[in-house]
């Protein structure tokens, strides 16, 4: 790689690391696998930086996430068991908001499939048109359609059952 093309791939990992980490934490709901997914992202990109310089690199590095959360998925013999004595070194960002509220959001964004989770995130946390999800997602318009709509249906169910159970813990 050249030296100039080595600088932008330098200014782009600066500039959208933490964005691309959230995004990540979003998907799979662990921030030290985020923070895993995104690095072994950003290896593939910079392999891969010639083409990807001259498409959109947002959504080029979104599906390269979005592939290796699906791929990790797909391997049956992969489990994570998470075991420590120790707490996190650093609190995950904060995005603004009740952080109450975004837990109970995440929580219920956690237990969507793995597909319809992709979809929502990427047509309403990073704003993407129909299209460049389908794109994202290598599925059709129509998929990234269905899919959206189950996990918003999904996502309404779970939220008015934990309203139904917090209003019901502070009534009792």
């Amino acid at each position: 790689m050249r030296s100039d093309q080595e600088d932008e791939f330098r200014q782009y990992v600066v500039t959208r690391t933490e964005r691309l980490r959230r995004f990540a934490y979003l998907c799979c709901g662990d921030w030290h696998r985020a923070e895993d997914v995104v690095q072994t992202a950003l290896l593939r990109l910079y392999r891969a930086w010639n083409r990807a310089s001259r498409r959109s690199v947002d959504g080029y590095t979104r599906r390269i996430i979005v592939n290796l959360l699906i791929d990790e998925y797909r391997l049956v013999w992969f489990r994570r068991v998470h075991v420590s004595d120790r707490l996190p070194d650093r609190a995950p960002p904060d995005t603004g908001g009740g952080s109450e509220q975004r837990m109970v959001l995440t929580e219920a964004l956690m237990r969507l499939p793995k597909r319809q989770r992709a979809a929502v995130v990427l047509r309403f946390w990073e704003d993407l048109s129909i299209e460049q999800t389908a794109k994202v997602m290598g599925c059709s318009n129509g998929s990234v359609k269905n899919l959206t709509m189950r996990g918003l249906a999904t996502l309404r169910g779970l939220l008015a059952e934990e309203d139904l159970v917090h209003i019901q813990g502070v009534a009792t």
